[in-house]
């Protein structure tokens, strides 16, 4: 044969072209017709996550009982065991924080199939001392870093109280309500607080940590406390964590209140009686209230009865799983 003209070449590789692109369009027609119908076919059931995950505290294996605190890395295994989605730490909880220790509880974590979710931490800026207030903003601070360790996204904090009841049960029988120390008032607190939780907020932003303002004793006693601060502060890095359990009458309009900043709830149950008191939580019109505000982050099982924790924390994420599983 003999040897082919330029044009003839030229001929060739245009039928080549065109071979491979018809080729290539053929093949782009199959996949698009296959993900048509994979759409299709997972049409049921693509959408909104349906619900709420549902995470438990360390502290309800342990509530201060005794002397003997159930070590993290068990309560990590219970929980994957009764089914939660995620377990938040009480700091208070821990034995350690040495770097080793952290990253088994990574670890145990991930091979359990749960997030840490979040920390929960002890501070108190309710102090006329400087110093002393200096030392907890020092304290918060290490749990920020520590919290950004062990790759949890969300710190509770607390305002502090005046310490001027004798104990914990003393305050609980006044219903958490304690005078100020001689010469001080709430106004002066409330400097305090916003004051120091803004040095904590480069530490919370460098390392991606958001602080949830919990509605606890002090001046989280009420709504109006936990907004006044948290609005002083004006940060993203400041939210809210919501404790169902923490307003002792009429919970529902004040939880209503806080709904809108919050990052983070904590859900009391109270199976046995409670250890301080016990309420009567409505959970299916909480999860209305935070469903209306679009909360679609963590529920945190705080268990504060009397009950084994064994019957006592399964009962408690059946009750919780109901009401914050939403039909779409």
């Amino acid at each position: 044969m003999g040897r082919k003209t330029k044009s003839q070449i030229c001929a060739v590789k245009r039928r080549d072209l065109l071979a491979t692109a018809v080729a290539t369009l053929a093949a782009v027609g199959l996949s698009a017709d296959s993900t048509r119908g994979a759409e299709a076919e997972a049409g049921s059931t693509a959408g909104p996550r349906p619900g709420n995950p549902i995470a438990v505290s360390t502290y309800s294996f342990w509530r201060f009982q005794d002397n003997t605190k159930l070590p993290v890395e068990n309560c990590i295994r219970l929980a994957a065991e009764m089914g939660f989605d995620a377990v938040e730490i009480l700091e208070m909880q821990m034995d350690r924080t040495d770097h080793g220790y952290l990253q088994t509880l990574k670890r145990e974590a991930l091979l359990n199939g749960l997030s840490l979710c979040g920390l929960s931490t002890h501070q108190g800026f309710v102090s006329p001392d400087a110093e002393k207030r200096q030392a907890n903003i020092a304290r918060t601070i290490a749990s920020i870093e520590l919290a950004y360790q062990l790759g949890i996204p969300t710190m509770r904090v607390n305002t502090g109280r005046w310490g001027t009841s004798k104990d914990f049960d003393e305050l609980m029988k006044h219903r958490g309500i304690e005078p100020p120390l001689p010469g001080c008032t709430d106004e002066d607190a409330f400097s305090w607080v916003i004051e120091s939780l803004e040095k904590c907020l480069p530490a919370a932003e460098k390392c991606g940590v958001v602080l949830g303002l919990e509605n606890h004793w002090g001046l989280g006693r009420t709504p109006e406390g936990v907004l006044r601060i948290v609005k002083a502060v004006n940060s993203p890095w400041l939210r809210v964590t919501l404790d169902t359990g923490n307003f002792l009458e009429d919970p529902y309009d004040r939880l209503a209140m806080l709904a809108p900043q919050t990052a983070f709830v904590q859900a009391k149950t109270y199976y046995g009686g409670g250890i301080w008191y016990t309420l009567d939580l409505d959970y299916p019109r909480i999860a209305a209230i935070l469903r209306q505000h679009k909360y679609r982050g963590f529920i945190s099982l705080e268990f504060e009865g009397h009950e084994d924790y064994q019957t006592a924390l399964p009962k408690s994420l059946a009750v919780l799983r109901s009401a914050f599983t939403y039909q779409v």
